[in-house]
């Protein structure tokens, strides 16, 4: 494998087995998280360990395939490429680019000579097609933003509060190794990306007229995360900003950025009877770095980024995530992996009695014996109260929860 390409093992570990398998592997998640760093290591992976493999490889962000715009154009661009009695390894980047391009898809699968890979990054776009058109023939793998681990392997730092701070202000994104982590440069960079996501991947493919709107609802976002609020009470905050806005617009404008992976939208479920609500939900971002960069980076969004970063912490190791409501007390997570739970409270610092008894005492009324923890910033965290341990973000970002 090449020297400069860094292994972010939990992927890797992922990867490797279906490799050779008459399945299409799909790299999914948001524009420049490391879908395609993912794609070159396995390429270069397989150029260095299966003898008589031929490589194709399709860039779509690349001019030289701007002629592969359909399913025919990709199928007939890849028997051009095909060399016969050989393993032929069929790489795609950015495949949502080409038009039914599951048709081509299922056709190539079809031929046992052929070892598929692509990435893509509109989740409704792959899922539907995909599961609609390739039920049981792909398995997908969804690429996040680095956790805190990887974000100080890629920039060579130690693990200790100066790092968590840069990872707070900055984020995740893998390119960012090649920038020095100053605020001019890098948030130039991540604006560049919310920019791309924005008006390529939803403006572009959606044809949206009303873009005011769209940012302002993004910045909305960006102020209200860990907020519980709805379709329609979006739509009458606008109303008093002087905007008036469908809640049925506001519907579609939530889903097609949700589609990007940009943010991710988390429903809420009553804790006593795991009953799940229809009304009420919450978004975090898939990398705080791109919130920043477009919404002013303030010390009073601490709380909030603190929150958003738990919450990708637990999604990076693939649990179920849901908002709790216990009567008319709040969960912020309810966690689930394996028919397991645990139920996490976020605050910044337990400043109070009142804060203690609120994140604490929430838990507290949760009547079973699953994992209960409060994460925060204080520096005397790791005791815990009846049961319920307090966790500081730096401990709980370093381990496996």
């Amino acid at each position: 494998m090449a020297n400069d390409l860094i292994v972010r093992k939990k992927y890797w570990n992922k990867i490797i087995p279906l490799i050779g398998k008459q399945l299409i592997k799909v790299f999914t998640g948001q524009r420049r998280v490391g879908k395609s760093y993912m794609l070159k290591q396995t390429m270069s992976y397989i150029e260095q360990h299966i003898a008589d493999v031929n490589i194709i490889f399709i860039d779509k962000e690349s001019l030289k395939f701007s002629a592969i715009k359909n399913a025919e154009d990709l199928n007939r661009y890849v028997a051009e490429h095909t060399a016969e009695g050989k393993s032929n390894c069929v790489f795609i980047d950015e495949i949502q680019d080409i038009e039914h391009f599951e048709v081509a898809l299922r056709s190539l699968n079809n031929d046992a000579s052929y070892d598929l890979y692509c990435t893509g990054s509109n989740a409704f776009m792959l899922s539907s097609e995909l599961g609609t058109y390739l039920s049981g023939r792909h398995i997908e793998i969804e690429i996040k933003a680095l956790s805190f681990s990887e974000f100080i392997q890629f920039h060579n730092l130690h693990s200790d509060t100066e790092a968590l701070k840069l990872y707070m202000r900055y984020g995740g994104l893998p390119y960012l190794k090649h920038v020095e982590l100053r605020d001019e440069l890098v948030f130039d960079y991540l604006k560049g990306v919310y920019n791309t996501i924005l008006f390529r991947d939803i403006v572009k493919r959606h044809d949206l007229r009303n873009t005011a709107f769209l940012e302002n609802l993004m910045r909305f976002l960006a102020d209200n995360i860990g907020h519980l609020f709805s379709a329609n009470s979006i739509s009458d905050y606008l109303k008093s900003q002087m905007s008036r806005v469908a809640v049925s617009q506001v519907i579609d404008y939530l889903k097609h950025i949700t589609e990007t992976f940009m943010l991710h939208r988390v429903g809420r479920v009553d804790v006593a009877g795991k009953k799940i609500f229809e009304i009420g939900e919450k978004y975090y971002f898939e990398d705080v770095g791109l919130r920043n960069a477009f919404w002013e980076y303030r010390p009073d969004d601490i709380a909030k980024i603190l929150e958003n970063l738990v919450y990708n912490h637990l999604k990076y190791n693939d649990y179920d995530v849901k908002m709790g409501q216990l009567m008319n007390n709040e969960i912020d997570f309810v966690c689930r992996k394996n028919g397991e739970y645990q139920y996490i409270q976020v605050t910044y610092l337990l400043g109070s009695q009142e804060t203690v008894e609120r994140e604490f005492g929430n838990l507290e009324k949760i009547r079973d014996n699953y994992p209960k923890m409060v994460v925060s910033l204080d520096e005397f965290a790791g005791n815990s109260r009846n049961g319920v341990k307090h966790i500081h973000l730096l401990d709980f970002l370093n381990g496996e929860v």
